[in-house]
């Protein structure tokens, strides 16, 4: 990478350049339970440093066909997408400007983590609704890249929703606007004698040549983040062609997106919370629809283990909390400890309502304790004095976004393997697939924690495991087959939030068939002639090359 490095220096390239082993050893991994060592990681300053990079990295490819650039910001996929044994493009050093902002809409860098992006359009009293339970570490190029869901996507959406416009850097090294197209406009980019023009007019092709077919292929769930979203670029209907819906959870294999424009909502003042503590799920078949029907703005859940691990590791809330907070969190599991002595529950379910008003929030939550009123569920209603932020039901929010990190931080013995972490099974079929789904968890003798968008039917299952042993690591293809095959049986997702990457990218023909995986690979092609986008991640991934690459030591 010495003359790569000559080059891009050479080229005017602005930003810094790292191919120290202390760097590359860190870029190797991102949350995810996979290793690829990088021979140099760039940290761009601008645009224009993103246009040198991928105009050398195009022309040198014939050269060096291994050499490919993977952008990455703060590194928390679970799938693998946010590495790379070529180039690692580091956006979250210096794309980190909060541009014009708005009550309804907001102009942003790709490597501003979204804590920071949160607190400045709460200013305006909005929100971008979309945040992960990751909300405290991700970054918004992230999410965009990942096509990000949590908490507020039964009720708002997910990332695919609020981008409204992008500025992107195409293969051939030049930086462009992408946004929704009327059919003049679409005419006018297809007319075009540049790459751009070619980009516009072979995906046209092949979308409206299929588009049936294509149209078919959109996996009927709440959301989904499998595949590439060709469904919904061209809308005939209404004569719109939007090249974000392709670049929006494509993973950086389309182009390297250097800026972001996002749709805002209003941030609401006052919620309320439900809480049942649930010891079988016979009830849920009946449950699930009965909540759904009042609407609430989450329907969360956890399970015994997660529970288990918030208790047991209770003490490391206190380093991030501080100590008022810490307190007052102990104080709040009181009553929950005398609930739990009448019986550990196998799920924790959270209902939650928000309300531009107090009387607004307590008319839904009393509505809704009265239809639950069999299943014993408690409320509290928090946002009700100045300085109240989740109120008492914080406890259950923190166990619920912290699980993942707890697992990886602080059980010793053994590794996170995010390898079923991600499925959507529509909520009328959980009270049939969970309980399958357990039988596999236990075949296998995986400790896993579940916790997940029950309104959505999306769950997290994260086994821990010795993936250093090779007896372990040896389970992890049979279980992920059995749990796929369970999951599409019942006409689910592989993957609602967290995408492809090198996991889930080998399982895509599995999923859609083999023409429409054909599809996948054509749009990639047209829009990445040469593979110099993030190689072996979603419709360009194969299992043989994912597995050799499943850590080995730690």
């Amino acid at each position: 990478m010495e003359e790569i490095k000559k080059l891009l220096i050479k080229a005017g390239f602005e930003g810094d350049l790292d191919d120290s082993a202390k760097s590359k050893e860190f870029y190797s991994h991102d949350a995810s339970m996979f290793e690829l060592r990088p021979k140099l990681i760039v940290f761009p300053k601008n645009a224009m440093d993103i246009e040198r990079l991928v105009t050398l990295v195009a022309a040198q490819k014939k050269t060096m066909p291994d050499l490919s650039v993977t952008a990455r910001s703060a590194g928390t996929d679970m799938g693998g997408g946010a590495i790379n044994d070529s180039i690692i493009a580091d956006f979250s050093k210096y794309f980190t400007e909060i541009g014009d902002l708005t009550s309804t809409s907001a102009q942003v860098q790709p490597g501003v983590f979204y804590r920071d992006f949160e607190k400045a359009t709460l200013l305006h009293d909005a929100l971008m609704p979309s945040y992960p339970a990751s909300r405290d570490l991700c970054t918004v190029g992230g999410m965009v890249n990942n096509n990000a869901g949590g908490e507020k996507s039964l009720e708002f959406g997910k990332t695919e929703d609020f981008v409204t416009e992008l500025k992107v850097v195409f293969a051939d090294g030049v930086e462009r606007t992408v946004k929704p197209l009327g059919n003049l406009e679409l005419q006018k980019k297809m007319a075009q004698k540049d790459f751009e023009g070619v980009v516009y007019r072979q995906l046209f092709e092949l979308i409206d040549k299929n588009y049936d077919k294509i149209k078919a292929a959109k996996p009927h769930v709440s959301k989904n983040s499998t595949g590439y979203n060709l469904w919904d670029v061209w809308d005939r209907e209404h004569g719109v062609f939007d090249l974000t819906k392709l670049i929006v959870g494509a993973q950086g294999t389309m182009g390297l997106t250097t800026d972001i424009h996002f749709r805002l909502v209003p941030a609401r003042k006052h919620s309320g919370i439900l809480v049942l503590f649930l010891k079988d799920l016979d009830d849920l078949g009946e449950l699930i629809p009965k909540v759904l029907k009042h609407k609430p703005a989450t329907f969360e859940s956890f399970d015994d283990k997660t529970l288990f691990l918030s208790i047991r590791f209770m003490p490391s809330f206190l380093q991030f909390l501080g100590v008022k907070k810490f307190i007052h969190l102990l104080i709040s599991l009181i009553p929950d400890g005398l609930q739990l002595l009448r019986g550990i529950p196998k799920l924790i379910l959270m209902i939650e309502f928000n309300g531009d008003t107090e009387e607004e929030v307590r008319s839904k939550i009393k509505s809704m304790h009265a239809d639950l009123s069999k299943h014993r569920a408690r409320y509290e209603i928090n946002g009700f004095e100045e300085d109240a932020t989740e109120g008492k039901s914080e406890k259950f929010w923190i166990m619920r976004r912290r699980s993942f990190q707890l697992l990886r931080s602080k059980v010793k013995d053994k590794h996170t393997a995010p390898f079923i972490d991600d499925l959507v099974v529509n909520p009328e079929y959980l009270s049939e697939f969970l309980p399958q789904l357990r039988k596999i968890i236990k075949k296998y003798k995986l400790f896993a924690t579940i916790a997940g968008h029950m309104g959505d039917g999306n769950f997290h299952i994260i086994p821990l495991m010795k993936l250093e042993d090779p007896a372990q690591r040896a389970t992890i293809l049979p279980a992920m087959k059995e749990v796929d095959e369970l999951v599409l049986k019942y006409k689910g997702s592989l993957s609602g939030e967290h995408n492809d990457g090198l996991v889930r990218g080998p399982w895509l023909e599995q999923m859609y068939g083999k023409e429409v995986l054909e599809l996948f690979r054509q749009a990639k092609h047209i829009m990445d002639p040469d593979g110099i986008f993030n190689p072996h991640k979603k419709a360009d991934a194969d299992w043989d090359y994912s597995f050799g690459h499943i850590r080995d030591h730690f």
